[in-house]
This record gives C-alpha cells, sequence and structure tokens, in this order.
C-alpha cells in the first residue's frame, strides 16, 4: 500500500486574492460613508444594500485583475426564447 504524503487537507471552495479582499473592504467603507453608487460610472442612485457593496467591490477587483473567482451563474443578454426543442415541423 502507498504511504500518504504528510501535510494539509486540500480544502475545496472558492478563494478569493488579498487585493480581492482590500477593494470589497473600500466598498463597505463607502457604502457606510455614503458615497458608493450602483450603475455604470456610478450614475445609479446610492448603495445601501450590503450584498450589493460586496458584489461592487468583487466586480472591481475583476476589472483590475484580482485573484476573484469566476460567476457561477447569470449570462448576458437576458432570457433565450422560449422555443420547443426537438420539434420539427410536418409537411402535409
Amino acid at each position: 500500500m502507498a504511504a500518504k504524503k504528510g501535510g494539509r487537507k486540500k480544502r475545496g471552495g472558492r478563494k478569493y486574492g488579498k487585493a480581492a479582499g482590500k477593494r470589497v473592504e473600500s466598498a463597505m467603507r463607502r457604502r457606510k460613508k455614503g458615497t458608493l453608487k450602483s450603475g455604470r460610472g456610478g450614475k445609479g442612485g446610492k448603495v445601501k444594500s450590503r450584498k450589493q457593496a460586496i458584489a461592487i467591490g468583487l466586480s472591481e477587483a475583476r476589472k483590475k485583475g484580482a485573484k476573484v473567482p469566476r460567476k457561477k451563474g447569470g449570462r448576458k443578454g437576458g432570457k433565450k426564447s422560449s422555443r420547443k426543442k426537438g420539434g420539427r415541423k410536418r409537411s402535409r
């Protein structure tokens, strides 16, 4: 039997870099101060939600190239048309 190598147990889950944490921290501070805005170029309203502040911080970190896991779901362009798959038209 092969002997196990010593060392730490590998943990699963998402990993974030230090730079990403700093960005989120900064976004949280700006939210508390009341200067964090949503939307393109900060033209939207004030951010009040904690979750939204975290999302903005992570988004900023992604843009700067920090180590942030990819977004899990959500695709660009909205919903696809609700067309039935597989069916073909029958000609008479």
